[in-house]
């Protein structure tokens, strides 16, 4: 009895961390994680990253990436100047290992099978607040394809319009090759680019996020950028307004 009401006061307590990805504990030791698994990742894995310029060097706002592998977020995470707190789908916080990953990094867990939403908007909103950079795979999970990338969700639109920050797409390539969705254990190859783009600006639909036409222009506009980054085909325009 003790022992389940102390398991359930830890969980509670590493909750309200997950919430806080600005508490000082999480910064230092998400700025260590990169340092050291950082190391490898980049001496085995990552070829070449261009644009880390384009990052900015403070303020908040949202980076856009397409999706094929678990390493997505590992690779990117080796060579960031900034802390990005990704949203992260709640069956890696249900995980043993990636669990402890997740908490100790602040990434922002998303309840997909659920329709009550209100957490995450309320999350987002601290942290654009705090200025912190936020990381989107618009895809919502790995695509099962090497050429290809799903159809996007147009989350990463209605964010950037609702609190008014800027969209900066990165394209991911050759993750797919180190670990596809399919694949049970990864494959050691340096074979990893990551390309930042510019960041995008959208001032002119700011606070038009309730307008589902404006958001799916915004995300497709974002989905061209990352297929020109990514070298992916996206083949889901549906946007009455020109791509």
């Amino acid at each position: 009895m003790y022992h389940q009401l102390y398991l359930f006061g830890q969980k509670r307590y590493t909750d309200k961390i997950i919430m806080n990805s600005d508490h000082l504990f999480i910064a230092v030791i998400y700025w260590i994680l990169r340092k050291v698994i950082g190391f490898p990742i980049r001496l085995f894995l990552i070829n070449k990253t261009n644009g880390l310029s384009n990052i900015p060097k403070k303020g908040s706002g949202i980076l856009a990436f397409n999706h094929q592998s678990f390493f997505d977020f590992l690779c990117f995470a080796a060579v960031t100047p900034r802390n990005i707190h990704f949203l992260s789908a709640e069956k890696f916080f249900e995980h043993k290992l990636w669990r402890i990953v997740m908490v100790l990094t602040g990434q922002i867990k998303v309840e997909r099978n659920s329709h009550e939403k209100i957490g995450l908007y309320e999350s987002i909103q601290k942290h654009v607040l705090k200025g912190t950079l936020i990381g989107i795979f618009p895809e919502g999970t790995r695509s099962p394809h090497k050429e290809e990338m799903l159809k996007a969700f147009t989350g990463v639109a209605q964010f950037a319009l609702k609190h008014h920050i800027p969209i900066i797409p990165v394209g991911i390539i050759g993750t797919y090759s180190v670990m596809a969705k399919h694949d049970s254990k990864p494959h050691i190859k340096k074979i990893v680019d990551i390309n930042i783009g510019l960041s995008l600006n959208f001032q002119e639909y700011h606070g038009k996020d309730n307008d589902k036409e404006i958001c799916l222009y915004v995300t497709e506009k974002v989905m061209k950028e990352l297929e020109k980054l990514s070298g992916k085909k996206y083949r889901h325009y549906e946007s009455k307004l020109i791509v």
